[in-house]
Order: structure tokens, then C-alpha cells, then sequence
């Protein structure tokens, strides 16, 4: 049996470590909150597609597997298809009156396998980029920090961590564009 502090926040929730969920709230909030802004409905009640992602995120703890992705893929995962989800929900219906959203259910296993795979070509694509591209889009997209406080964290310039940024982003776009087969081996 692996000891406690070896194990993830995700591994601990599927434990049934209560303090692990709090701190998975700590560590991830800003991530999911960073993600909503973005990606979120607009005039939707964030609050309530936020608590929805950190319940999609206990209930499939137990799938998530850390040789597959790192713990940060997985949540940004989770947390873009639930805020895609909702964007989906409040978009008007034209012609047909807007439907009561259906309740959420738990993932399937072809759904969490799809949602692991995608995890694990980020990762691949994020291994894939310089060092400074790959730091820069860790700290933004994964712990939800602005351009300013990277700059300030890695001491570049804010033009720099820009500049990282946008040309990371097109390589992982590239990358992941290519599908599967066109991976590196």
C-alpha cells in the first residue's frame, strides 16, 4: 500500500481523505476559476458549474491514474469539458424555447478512457515544447496565474512570457492537430 504522502490529492479523495478535498479545492480553484473566465457562459451562475466540476472531479477520482497524466491534465480536462458543458446549456435555442439543462450523470468508462487519452496527448504535447514555453503554459493554463505573475515568478519580461505563451499554444494546437498516429514514438 502506497503511503498517504506519496499519493496525489486526487488519490486521497478516492481514498476517503476529507482533508484531501479541501486542499483539492485549494490547489485547484484557482485553475477551474481561471478556466470558467474564459471559458464559462456568459450571465450563467459560475458558482454553480464551479461546485459541479469539483463534484465530477470526486466522483471520478478513482479513475484518474497518474502514469496516464499528471494530476493538473486531468482536472483542466474535467474542468473544460464542464464549462464547455454549461456554455452549451445557456446558449439561447432559436427558434424553441430554451430546455431545463438534463441532470449531469457520471461518466462512462468510454468517456473517462476519452477524457485519459486526451490527458495524455496534452501531457505528450506540453513535454514537447522548449522549457521556457512549457513553464510559461503550465503556470497560466494549469495553476490559472496571469502573464503578470508569471513574469514576476520566472523573471522574464511580460512581453516574453507573452510571446511564450502564444507560440506554446500554436505548437501544442499543432501537435495535438495531428492526431495520435502523428505523434512522437
Amino acid at each position: 500500500m502506497t503511503p498517504a504522502t506519496n499519493l496525489t490529492v486526487l488519490q486521497r479523495i478516492a481514498r476517503g481523505d476529507s482533508a484531501a478535498v479541501k486542499e483539492c479545492i485549494d490547489v485547484y480553484g484557482p485553475l477551474v476559476w481561471s478556466l470558467g473566465r474564459r471559458l464559462g457562459p456568459r450571465g450563467a451562475d459560475l458558482e454553480d458549474v464551479v461546485q459541479e466540476i469539483f463534484v465530477a472531479l470526486w466522483k471520478s477520482a478513482p479513475q484518474f491514474d497518474p502514469a496516464v497524466a499528471p494530476e493538473s491534465i486531468w482536472v483542466t480536462t474535467v474542468a473544460r469539458r464542464k464549462w464547455i458543458d454549461a456554455r452549451r446549456r445557456h446558449r439561447p435555442v432559436e427558434g424553441a424555447e430554451a430546455l431545463e439543462a438534463l441532470p449531469t450523470q457520471a461518466p462512462g468508462q468510454a468517456e473517462l478512457a476519452e477524457r485519459a487519452d486526451e490527458a495524455r496527448r496534452a501531457a505528450e504535447a506540453l513535454g514537447e515544447l522548449r522549457e521556457e514555453q512549457r513553464s510559461v503554459l503550465q503556470l497560466a493554463v494549469l495553476h490559472g496565474h496571469t502573464y503578470e505573475q508569471i513574469a514576476a515568478r520566472l523573471g522574464m519580461p511580460l512581453g516574453t512570457v507573452k510571446t511564450h505563451a502564444r507560440r506554446g499554444l500554436a505548437r501544442v494546437r499543432e501537435l495535438l492537430a495531428r492526431g495520435p498516429e502523428g505523434a512522437r514514438a
